[in-house]
């Protein structure tokens, strides 16, 4: 066995006859199995949160988006259908067209954005099943909204006496006196609940519909939506997608067309693990201050080590070793103590937002070794700064 790693782990095991060292150096191993388990707990919440938080956007988001580079809307040919519907790896397509329009209802009004959808939306995207009540139906004048603005105008379910009234302005010129929009009344047959943001934004309803009251002919969209298969090559189909569409248009993955809010969310994640890492940087001040007291507490016992053989950076490893294998130990300790709360919270939902939402955590692999390095790295900084006080006129 390595004479400093086995001295270090006798010095660990006894006690010392100081009853102030034995204290606190228990202290320093209770504080360093709290703080790495604190930052496993708060890095698995975050994961956790960070899963839930895009899984709202998820399920109205398609795999890959293709949009204009520049103004809002393109056309898509027959032979440009025919040549996507080729591509392997591609399962299916559907054609969008958005546009912000004025609703109105007994007097209410509000902005919002209407988004004509054609019959194979609900295949390409999971947005059928954000229906809060009522019925998903685009067809027939009919439409679907966001439950913000369903309360902000008074909405209910298939009021055919008193319809939504969605107004967009006539594009091109024309002579004042003419009626410079276009309307449509349109029936709500049901009402959809993501989250406060897009439940205020969003109107859905047929894609002829929207074309018609932006006069646009059949052709012309604002976005094409696709669902590939889940071992798809992802950059292959980009460049076949690419070569049909042209150099035009746009494609986006589901975080690129959410880029924002995947940058707060990373950002979130650095801030609280570099606020948490300087916590236990302060807190293995105390690993220093114990592995110093151990010096003193062993001063005799290095003399006699010393009288026998020992060199000083022998005696510096010693306590060298000592630091590493309480930091190790209790980092190690916080980690499986925080796996288990972790694990606990996934299995039995112990810790709830609501009543029936359980607060959202992840278990990450990748969250294990991050805090299991980061404890060694800081033990490490603290052992040779508390090591390097052994000296030549300690011992002599």
């Amino acid at each position: 066995m390595n004479f400093p790693f086995y001295i270090a782990q006798r010095y660990i095991k006894s006690k010392s006859s100081q009853n102030a060292v034995n204290i606190i150096n228990f202290i320093t191993f209770l504080v360093i199995v709290i703080g790495s388990a604190a930052l496993f707990i708060v890095l698995s919440g975050f994961a956790g949160l960070k899963t839930f938080s895009l899984s709202f956007s998820n399920s109205i988001d398609p795999d890959l988006k293709a949009q204009t580079a520049s103004g809002k809307f393109f056309s898509i040919s027959a032979d440009q259908e025919r040549d996507l519907a080729k591509i392997n790896g591609l399962v299916s397509y559907a054609k969008e067209l958005e546009e912000r329009v004025y609703l109105t209802h007994n007097q209410k009004s509000s902005i919002a954005y209407i988004k004509g959808l054609d019959h194979n939306y609900n295949r390409v995207t999971g947005i059928d099943s954000t229906l809060y009540f009522g019925q998903w139906a685009t067809d027939q004048q009919q439409g679907v909204v966001g439950i913000g603005i369903a309360n902000l105008l008074g909405l209910t379910v298939n009021n055919y006496r008193s319809p939504l009234v969605v107004l967009a302005p006539k594009p091109g010129k024309g002579p004042l006196s003419t009626k410079p929009y276009n309307e449509i009344p349109l029936v709500v047959s049901g009402v959809y609940a993501i989250e406060e943001n897009l439940d205020k934004k969003y109107v859905f309803t047929d894609l002829s519909l929207v074309q018609a009251l932006l006069e646009k002919d059949s052709t012309q969209v604002s976005g094409l939506n696709f669902r590939l298969e889940p071992s798809a090559d992802v950059p292959q189909i980009r460049n076949e997608i690419t070569a049909v569409l042209g150099n035009e248009i746009v494609l986006r993955n589901r975080q690129e067309q959410n880029s924002a809010l995947y940058k707060m969310l990373n950002t979130e994640n650095v801030v609280t693990y570099l606020v948490f890492t300087l916590v236990l940087i302060i807190a293995l001040f105390n690993v220093v201050g114990a592995i110093i007291m151990m010096i003193l507490d062993k001063q005799q016992n290095s003399k006699t080590l010393f009288s026998l053989g020992t060199t000083v950076r022998e005696l510096r490893r010693i306590y060298f070793v000592q630091g590493i294998l309480v930091t190790g130990l209790g980092g190690l300790i916080g980690v499986v103590l925080g796996a288990l709360l972790i694990g606990s919270q996934l299995a039995f939902g112990w810790f709830k937002i609501t009543p029936s939402l359980a607060y959202p955590v992840e278990f990450n692999l990748m969250n294990v070794l991050l805090v299991f390095t980061t404890i060694l790295i800081l033990g490490f900084i603290a052992s040779m700064i508390a090591s390097s006080r052994v000296n030549k006129k300690l011992v002599a």
